[in-house]
């Protein structure tokens, strides 16, 4: 069975967030070994300037980074990255298992992005849209196309 990792900048607050959370947690534990890692999101000022919004980057960029598990497929988050179709998605993770990585460890920043060292170690820098989207619904969305890859994966009916 997959280990995957979400690493995700902040905590969720929306009780309909955690809500939706919690059901695809519940629905994957059939599917994958699922850990959700929360880093605590560096504070800025009210209008940051480059340099600080930089350095928070980084400061949560290392904390994402040391809590990667050793060994993984890592998918860093982030606008730059490739879209794909749920079935393209499906056979990125399927293929990653066959190449000998027994975790997955997909990373979501915070309102700033991603730091760019992490996104250089991706093995797949993935884009879910051309939008933005909050990082606390991209939690949600990304747990969704997780389960619905599982799926697709085992052939079930849930993706159409």
């Amino acid at each position: 069975m997959l280990n995957v990792t979400v690493i995700a900048v902040g905590k969720l607050k929306e009780r309909y967030l955690t809500d939706a959370c919690a059901e695809y947690e519940k629905r994957l534990g059939a599917y994958c070994r699922l850990k959700i890692v929360e880093v605590e999101e560096y504070r800025l000022p009210q209008n940051p300037s480059p340099a600080q919004i930089a350095a928070g980057l980084e400061a949560e960029g290392r904390e994402i980074a040391a809590r990667i598990p050793p060994g993984s497929y890592i998918i860093p988050l982030c606008i730059e990255g490739r879209q794909l179709p749920s079935e393209e998605f499906s056979r990125t993770l399927e293929q990653a298992a066959v190449n000998g990585y027994s975790s997955v460890a997909l990373l979501i920043g915070g309102s700033y992005g991603l730091w760019e060292q992490l996104k250089e170690r991706g093995n797949l820098k993935l884009s879910m849209s051309k939008m933005t989207f909050p990082h606390q619904l991209a939690r949600v969305m990304l747990l969704e196309q997780l389960y619905r890859a599982m799926t697709i994966s085992r052939g079930q009916k849930y993706h159409k």
